[in-house]
């Protein structure tokens, strides 16, 4: 049994999207049934299914869009060199051989504080998987503005080629949409060469139409992805708000032309929630959101689930969970 990846997309950074002028029009139109949006994403996962050999290459395709991420307060290098070393060798080298997997695999990224950047750098280094950064106050978003640009430029000199960064969800709730796109326009110049995933944080924005909203004027701003939440909100990445912020990304391509890629992040442990959004990319923007240059899924244990439900298909038996390197 040999199992191979399909990548048609461009490599990662091959591209950007560009800083357009705010056009507020798409935004006051926005309008979002709420009940049909519930409905669309509770059929998501009965209308496709995956399952066997199309069910593994599902899941191994899963962990090269995971963004493998350690936000906690009592990291240390010792802790983001070993997520790293799991980064770089996601899986047993017996679960690979036995699935017969014929190309490398690795992660999408390695997703840390800043005062971890340098440490991530430097134990991925030659692997060519990018180091994400926290940035603009995460979680919370409510540093000194000044002090935000700051880390940003901090986090790109210290080696980060991706920035993950909280807009200030005050602009959203009070329909200063001006204010919003000033912010996350500054900070994408503030990036540089480095890729801007934007955080909407969508558990504290209100309704489904402030998400939808502030999901344009971030792209317009020059956002390369837009991404649901910290992980630190009492409610973070769900399928009803993901379809909603997908839905944004697809009407901004056709009115556009350019791809903004789509990053779900917390609360996702589970393999079948793994597969439950690259459903989701698959039914709403196609296959080419379905690779790492447009999807990410912001995840630390999400691994070890899929390397069980992975080993149960090569082997007939789950592992223990003892058995399971540590992220």
């Amino acid at each position: 049994m040999t199992m191979t990846l399909e990548t048609k997309t461009p490599p990662i950074y091959e591209t950007r999207v560009p800083i357009l002028p705010l056009d507020l029009a798409p935004v006051e139109d926005v309008k979002v049934n709420r009940s049909a949006v519930e409905r669309r994403a509770a059929t998501l996962n009965t209308r496709r299914t995956v399952k066997k050999e199309w069910q593994a290459a599902w899941l191994l395709q899963s962990i090269r869009v995971i963004d493998l991420t350690t936000l906690s307060g009592d990291d240390t290098p010792g802790t983001v060199r070993r997520l790293c070393a799991k980064a770089r060798q996601p899986l047993r080298s017996d679960l690979l051989a036995k699935l017969g997997l014929s190309q490398p695999l690795t992660t999408g990224a390695v997703c840390v504080y800043h005062e971890m950047v340098s440490t991530a750098v430097e134990a991925l280094q030659g692997s060519n998987i990018p180091v994400a950064a926290v940035s603009t106050g995460f979680p919370a978003g409510l540093n000194p503005f000044k002090q935000k640009i700051e880390e940003i430029e901090a986090s790109v000199k210290a080696g980060a080629s991706e920035i993950d960064i909280v807009i200030s969800r005050q602009h959203v709730l009070t329909q200063n949409w001006r204010a919003l796109y000033d912010e996350v326009k500054a900070f994408r110049e503030a990036c540089g060469p480095a890729h801007m995933k934007s955080i909407l944080a969508v558990g504290e924005l209100g309704t489904l139409k402030n998400v939808m909203r502030a999901s344009y004027v971030c792209m317009q701003a020059g956002s390369d992805f837009i991404k649901t939440s910290t992980g630190k909100e009492p409610t973070n990445a769900t399928l009803p708000v993901s379809l909603v912020m997908a839905r944004a990304i697809r009407d901004y391509y056709e009115q556009t032309g350019y791809k903004v890629g789509f990053k779900p992040a917390g609360g996702i442990r589970t393999a079948k929630q793994a597969l439950d959004w690259l459903i989701l990319m698959k039914e709403e923007l196609g296959e080419a959101w379905m690779q790492p240059n447009l999807f990410r899924i912001g995840a630390s244990a999400l691994l070890n689930d899929i390397e069980r439900q992975l080993e149960h298909f090569a082997y007939g038996r789950y592992a223990s969970m003892q058995y399971q390197a540590l992220g």
